[in-house]
């Protein structure tokens, strides 16, 4: 009698698919993990690129670029504040009997802080102030995020072409007349810049964005062509960086002082590094007369004036009658190219 085989025992179908299935299941799985490993890699990328290139400051607004179609272009005053201006009364007598369609007012100062007969001597800087204004500190990026937002806002008029950054304690030497032809005559910004290797103010980190061979420095005391000042506003990476590796050294002494050290940290004293710097950067440097119609005396060594540490000399009745007022105007217009 024969045997009959057993028969071998197969897995139904649906088990054997439902294998196949789980298979599949691990392959998308695994295939959508690293889709999304890949998606978040490049988010963290463009999260980093955008630290960088982000507008940090209020005053980037991708201000557009305007050519000039009128007749009278208008200089516009940019006043950089620590509170009010101290010497308005020379100015209501330099721009007294002059064309207000020459010119412009721009006033950077505290928050909140206006211009109102109670608060100055001149009804040319009533309401001057800007409403956005922000907190400045010496030797911190909010120095040149300020003088961004004054640029900003005088942007605004497409009839102002050259644009002058002064100090709360400038006062004019020439006449409004002869200030007005010389800058709107010029085709150039007047932007005080040369490469400087002595100090230690450039910091690696900030390479590649801010390559060593375009770090300038200069006068923070500017006139810019209307173009220029675009380029400033608009710019949304080199600012960052200023921001990011510029920062002002605590007091000796103190723990962060030790920490800022320890990071190997600088001051590197934006203001008169980041506009030189950003125009070089930018190949403009062809379009700059490569100094500032701002009188400052800084190499104060054997002569009769007395400077603090990190600042100009001030003027005062004493070193500024009519042989100094004279001197200082021969002196204001002749450089070394």
């Amino acid at each position: 009698m024969t045997r009959k085989s057993q028969p071998q025992i197969q897995p139904p179908l649906s088990r054997r698919g439902g294998v196949v299935w789980l298979g599949w299941k691990l392959v998308i799985a695994f295939s959508v993990a690293l889709c999304l490993l890949a998606l978040l890699r490049i988010q963290l990328q463009y999260n980093s690129v955008t630290t960088l290139s982000s507008p940090l400051s209020v005053a980037r607004s991708q201000t557009p670029l305007h050519k000039y179609s009128g007749d009278r272009p208008k200089l516009a005053f940019l006043f950089l504040a620590r509170r009010d201006l101290p010497l308005d009364f020379m100015w209501e007598r330099f721009f007294k009997g002059v064309d207000h369609a020459n010119f412009s007012i721009y006033i950077h100062s505290l928050p909140g802080f206006v211009f109102n007969e109670d608060t100055t001597r001149s009804q040319l800087f009533y309401n001057r102030q800007l409403n956005n204004s922000i907190k400045v500190v010496w030797g911190e990026s909010s120095m040149i995020a300020a003088e961004r937002l004054l640029l900003a806002s005088a942007l605004e008029d497409h009839s102002n072409q050259r644009f002058v950054l002064l100090s709360d304690r400038c006062a004019p030497l020439y006449d409004f007349g002869y200030i007005y032809r010389y800058l709107i005559s010029s085709p150039r910004s007047f932007v005080d810049s040369f490469l400087h290797t002595k100090e230690t103010r450039y910091s690696v980190k900030m390479s590649p964005v801010i390559p060593e061979d375009k770090w300038r420095k200069g006068s923070q005391w500017i006139a810019l062509i209307r173009s220029h000042a675009e380029v400033i506003v608009n710019d949304g990476i080199v600012f960052p960086v200023f921001k990011e590796f510029c920062k002002r050294c605590p007091p000796l002494g103190t723990n962060e002082a030790w920490l800022f050290l320890k990071q190997k940290r600088r001051n590197c004293i934006p203001d008169e590094h980041y506009v030189q710097t950003l125009l070089t950067m930018q190949g403009l440097e062809s379009e700059m007369e490569r100094r500032t119609v701002t009188y400052t005396v800084w190499n104060v060594s054997g002569t009769k004036y007395e400077a603090k540490s990190w600042h100009p000399v001030t003027f005062t009745l004493e070193n500024s009658g009519p042989e100094e007022i004279k001197e200082i105007k021969v002196q204001s217009f002749c450089s070394e190219d």
